[in-house]
């Protein structure tokens, strides 16, 4: 029997709707299959409590692949990005506070206020980062080498970026590939020596890791952050109407050139015949066959849930269950009945002080960040956490009543795996105190403003959003987990061994955050062995 569809893309998160759009628009018949009511994945925004509309998953975009906004149209379709500036407001319980813009001159007025010094070093470190994302970006818009088996292809993939960084000259060719493997605490310490600057930028090498600033590597994790944020520190980009907006709109890219999206429609696994993926089994058990299928669910998903462990081999199934994850994220969102007024900074917030209307980086120095994570890698909830916390209201009133505001805080560390117990509603409320708790040391009034409170632990994480651990990258963005090693080495070209099975979601390269390149670079290797452009 022919099959109506060419393709079948399993999950409705956004790497999965971008891989379906490419797929449509070249002309292949498509199908996305998604288990929840709603598309989207970790990046939804959903009504928790009436009138408020919340982003539950992640709550700012990173730098989308530049392709997307002007090849799927999604201005048209309704996605309104919003540059935050300031970037980041750091408060310090001292009355005195760090703020970051877009604008250079202003960032170092700000970091002046601290240590000259540091300000006199602000341009040629930006300059730094800029070079170094530059490669980084050239790595993430392409197809990962095959360093196991490879052949002239592969090689001339190596040259190419080598090309690239030999046009940075050898001195800053020499750093740049020196910093990558650092911890961002040594990085930082190399260039400034104001506690507060290094927290707040040593906090972008930290988040969504299971791993402090001391480690290595999360030099590295500060620049991923910052792929194609040209030369801005700490980017911040948020969505008018909430992040959901930017997956539905992708979606309705994706319908228009003629893809078909069903929810509720959970996948059981893959129909895998003679080595070869040929279609899908859902709960109820109706089988859908494709020519093409493309798997969003993280690897271990993919591998150990949705592929029957006889089509593996034991040595490609042990990979894939050495993949760390080590969830240390949760989720809190508070709905306020008055803006935080924090002591540093008193005001009501925009236009009158602007410093509201990005990320509110609780962050005050690098050893803060390494004591959270002490608590954290002895199975327990960080007691003084770093929090990343946004208020997407002050740019986009619409989201909730008049005069009431949405707080969203991105919280660190609160491990998957407890040392005593388990995530239960005592532990959840617990966490959401401690969080309510540590904003309150910076502006007092937060505690009395809460109206609402909505927690998602790392199993919440995990339950709703299929986030393996919690982790929000779908496995950690570790030195050995990334570029020809993710998910593991010899499959980082989206390919993997059981053949027309594909991988599009963050746990292939170049990893997570909202950018979709993932979903954009597996759809275009699909699309090449398929014959298509």
């Amino acid at each position: 029997m022919t099959s109506p569809y060419d393709a079948i893309v399993i999950g409705a998160g956004h790497n999965g709707l971008v891989t379906a759009a490419c797929l449509a628009k070249a002309g292949l018949r498509t199908l996305v299959l998604e288990r929840r009511d709603v598309v989207g994945g970790a990046v939804v925004t959903e009504t928790v409590f009436p009138d408020y509309r919340i982003d539950t998953g992640a709550h700012r975009v990173g730098p989308l692949h530049p392709a997307l906004l002007s090849e799927l149209s999604l201005a048209r379709h309704g996605v309104e990005l919003l540059t935050a500036d300031p970037t980041v407001f750091t408060p310090l319980q001292d009355g005195r506070h760090l703020t970051l813009w877009r604008d250079p001159a202003r960032c170092m007025e700000s970091v002046g206020a601290f240590s000259k010094a540091d300000a006199d070093r602000w341009i040629p470190f930006v300059r730094l980062v800029s070079q170094a994302t530059g490669v980084l970006e050239a790595a993430y818009r392409s197809t990962p080498p095959n360093v196991v088996t490879g052949g002239v292809r592969d090689l001339w993939a190596m040259l190419r970026l080598g090309g690239k960084l030999r046009r940075l000259g050898k001195k800053d060719m020499v750093e740049v590939l020196r910093i990558l493997p650092m911890p961002v605490k040594d990085f930082l310490d190399e260039w400034f020596e104001s506690d507060v600057l290094k927290g707040t930028l040593g906090a972008c090498g930290i988040t969504g890791m299971f791993q402090g600033p001391m480690a290595p590597g999360t030099a590295y994790t500060f620049l991923h952050h910052h792929v194609g944020a040209g030369g801005v520190v700490r980017p911040t980009i948020l969505v008018r109407g909430g992040v959901g907006i930017l997956t539905a709109a992708l979606a309705a890219a994706a319908r228009e050139h003629g893809t078909e999206i069903r929810t509720n429609a959970a996948v059981d696994h893959v129909i895998v015949e003679n080595g070869e993926a040929t279609g899908v089994v859902l709960d109820g058990g109706e089988e859908v066959k494709a020519k093409w299928i493309v798997s969003n669910a993280d690897p271990r998903t993919t591998f150990t849930r949705l592929v029957h462990a006889q089509e593996l081999s034991p040595e490609f199934s042990q990979k894939i269950r050495n993949i760390k994850f080590k969830g240390a994220c949760a989720k809190v969102h508070l709905v306020l009945g008055e803006l935080p007024d924090f002591t540093c900074l008193r005001g009501s917030g925009p236009p009158l002080h602007p410093h509201l209307s990005g990320v509110i980086s609780i962050s005050p120095s690098v050893n803060y960040l390494e004591r959270a994570y002490d608590d954290a890698k002895y199975g327990r909830v960080s007691h003084k956490p770093y929090l990343e916390a946004v208020i997407p209201t002050i740019a986009d009133p619409s989201l909730a009543p008049p005069g009431r505001h949405i707080m969203s805080v991105l919280v660190q560390y609160a491990p998957y795996h407890l040392k005593d117990g388990t995530w239960d509603n005592g532990r959840r409320e617990a966490l959401g105190d401690a969080v309510v708790k540590t904003l309150a040391e910076y502006a007092p009034n937060l505690e009395s403003a809460v109206l609402h409170r909505h927690v998602l632990t790392p199993l919440d994480l995990e339950e709703q959003f299929g986030l393996t651990e919690g982790n929000i990258y779908h496995g950690e963005l570790t030195m050995d987990q990334l570029f020809f090693m993710r998910p593991v080495p010899g499959w980082a070209r989206y390919r993997t061994p059981i053949r027309h099975l594909y991988l599009c979601g963050a746990g292939s390269h170049p990893g997570g955050g909202v950018t979709g390149a993932p979903g954009y670079n597996a759809a275009r290797e699909m699309l090449s062995d398929a014959g298509r452009n």
